[in-house]
């Protein structure tokens, strides 16, 4: 069996680990080998859906269009759970997402999943049509509800508890945006 080698005269080996990490905004330089690798969600409008951020020795990878919110309802007063601003450029907005809800009182649950639509003409927004909703509710959750609507310029989702029942709300939702 033979072997070969190549020698080194001229110049210096390329690096055993990389020396730089080129991102969509920005590089990220490790220091002492070391590159943080942090993950998180944005409501940046990104039509990939996906971006990472280099800063110092860390890079960020971000889901991108998404919009989170959790509130607690102890009666059946309407309650903004999330406020998402639909921005000063012209465009039309659709929305999809998920709502889920915990009644601690009763050890019940809900969730929902919708799809709903909004224009903006930068200053004020409107709702096209009324949002396209799927309800799974258990017994004790039947009075509870939620909407997803237009105020001002804003898209909103408001819930709807349950009087003397305490709700832990949480919702998510991706857009997509053309202006």
């Amino acid at each position: 069996m033979s072997q070969f080698y190549v020698g080194v005269t001229a110049g210096s080996l390329p690096p055993s680990v990389p020396t730089s990490f080129v991102t969509d905004n920005g590089t990220a330089i490790p220091v002492g080998n070391i590159l943080n690798i942090l993950a998180n969600d944005t409501n940046v409008n990104n039509d990939n859906g996906i971006q990472t951020i280099g800063s110092v020795n860390t890079v960020t990878v971000q889901l991108t269009n998404r919009v989170t919110g959790t509130v607690t309802t102890t009666d059946a007063t309407p309650t903004t759970l999330l406020s998402f601003s639909l921005g000063a450029v012209p465009g039309v907005y659709i929305t999809q997402g998920d709502i889920t809800a915990y009644d601690v009182t009763d050890s019940a649950g809900a969730s929902y999943t919708y799809v709903a639509s909004a224009i903006t003409d930068g200053i004020t927004g409107t709702e096209i049509a009324i949002e396209n909703k799927n309800v799974f509710e258990q017994p004790a959750m039947v009075a509870s509800d939620f909407s997803i609507g237009v105020v001002g310029n804003s898209a909103v989702i408001v819930v709807t508890g349950i009087a003397g029942k305490t709700i832990r709300w949480s919702a998510l939702f991706t857009y997509r945006f053309v202006g």
